[in-house]
């Protein structure tokens, strides 16, 4: 396990790529909050706009995704994170198509990020209190496959290269959060308040705010080299050639 504290200095834009608004800060708020510090520019990308979770009988879909857009627009602005697009595909629907593929290629080619962060797809639980969400699992094998090798090579979506004139991308580094085998820690204990911050946004999905707000103080990592208590994130990181 290594500290990632210092392999990202010199990349300097980054995109997650998740299924829900909420997803990018409980998996690692903390992350892009240290990132957007050292001056990155991080856009956020959500395939969905969470318009399932909700557990209130009078809420419809439409009026939960224009909640939920806005919650994550101002916790991502909490955290420092510059810009947020929805594709606006159905919550608990998500599926890794060919059509996904392509537009997460897109924006790849387009806004040309050094570093990408999404879900580990191999994820299909954790523990034994909690099943993956199957969104989760989707939006990760769909942005690992647009990371490789459809935005970096033109040929992979033709029309993006010859009718728009987006030049293929090679992404530098892929974060994998929600991984079970985690190679790489980031240490945010100067960001958990940030990350707290960013999440008592999602105010239609915490119930408890102060019970969340705990749980994220709860987690020391007691074994990560560093004076007094330390709080980190881990990833599954890879260096593309």
């Amino acid at each position: 396990m290594t500290n990632e504290s210092n392999s990202t200095n010199n990349l300097h834009r980054v995109m997650g790529i998740f299924a829900h608004p909420d997803d990018p800060e409980f998996f690692c708020g903390g992350t892009f909050a240290k990132w957007a510090a050292e001056g990155k520019h991080i856009t956020f990308v959500l395939a969905t706009s969470g318009d399932k979770g909700s557990g209130d009988r009078a809420m419809t879909s439409e009026q939960l995704a224009v909640i939920r857009e806005a919650e994550e627009r101002a916790a991502a602005a909490q955290l420092g994170v510059k810009e947020v697009i929805f594709l606006r595909y159905p919550d608990g629907e998500l599926q890794p198509t060919l059509e996904l593929r392509r537009q997460l290629t897109r924006l790849i080619r387009l806004k040309q990020p050094d570093i990408v962060v999404t879900n580990d797809p191999t994820a299909r639980w954790h523990g034994v209190g909690y099943i993956n969400h199957p969104d989760h699992r989707a939006i990760g094998d769909a942005a690992l496959d647009a990371v490789f090798p459809a935005a970096r090579d033109h040929l992979n979506f033709i029309e993006l290269y010859r009718d728009e004139g987006l030049e293929p991308h090679k992404v530098q580094q892929v974060y994998l959060c929600g991984t079970h085998e985690p190679t790489a820690k980031v240490d945010v204990t100067e960001y958990v308040e940030t990350k707290i911050r960013a999440l008592y946004e999602h105010k239609s999905q915490i119930s408890d705010m102060e019970a969340m707000a705990a749980r994220q103080r709860e987690r020391v990592d007691e074994d990560f080299a560093g004076d007094g208590v330390r709080y980190t994130e881990s990833f599954r990181v890879f260096t593309l050639r």
